[in-house]
């Protein structure tokens, strides 16, 4: 068990945390949750040789996810189905930039990790009901004048997502 503590201890932490080698820090032990909290968001595993190159390393792959509100919800992970929360996402995808931090004194510390994660527990603003609201909505709008009111820009992100399977979109 150990051993493995010590591979992702090495993958992770020492190129970027380390102040001196083999010494960890507080902050190096708030990066590694970022991984975390990242492996959670997406439904991947921190290294994964068999993903193309730029997806193999989690964190260099959804850092520029995680810096664009657009884009972030391409990380969650497409077995959710929908059944998150939308707020969740974009409180969990701030953390875990933040816990990224390549500069280490600009991580939080783990009292303000704990204290951004303890209201999450109550969001239920479903990503699911959002979008049966969203397609509801169109379908009054389309009763009433008899033609769809589907901007580019809507259309566009739905062909985007990830977590739309539809086959006509891709």
């Amino acid at each position: 068990m150990f051993h493995g503590m010590f591979i992702y201890v090495e993958v992770f932490v020492r190129p970027i945390c380390f102040v001196l080698p083999g010494h960890l820090t507080a902050k190096s032990d708030v990066y590694s949750f970022g991984v975390v909290l990242l492996e959670i968001l997406t439904g991947r595993r921190s290294m994964d040789k068999k993903r193309p190159s730029g997806e193999q390393n989690l964190v260099s792959w959804a850092r520029p996810y995680l810096a664009d509100k657009r884009k972030l919800y391409q990380l969650v992970d497409p077995r959710l189905e929908l059944n998150y929360s939308l707020k969740g996402v974009q409180k969990i995808s701030q953390l875990a930039y933040s816990c990224l931090s390549r500069d280490p004194k600009s991580r939080p510390n783990m009292d303000e990790v704990v204290k951004a994660l303890t209201p999450l527990q109550e969001l239920n603003d479903l990503a699911i009901l959002s979008y049966h609201s969203r397609l509801s909505q169109q379908g009054r709008r389309k009763k009433k004048d008899g033609t769809p009111h589907i901007t580019y820009t809507q259309s566009k992100s739905m062909r985007a997502s990830p977590l739309n399977t539809s086959k006509q979109h891709r």
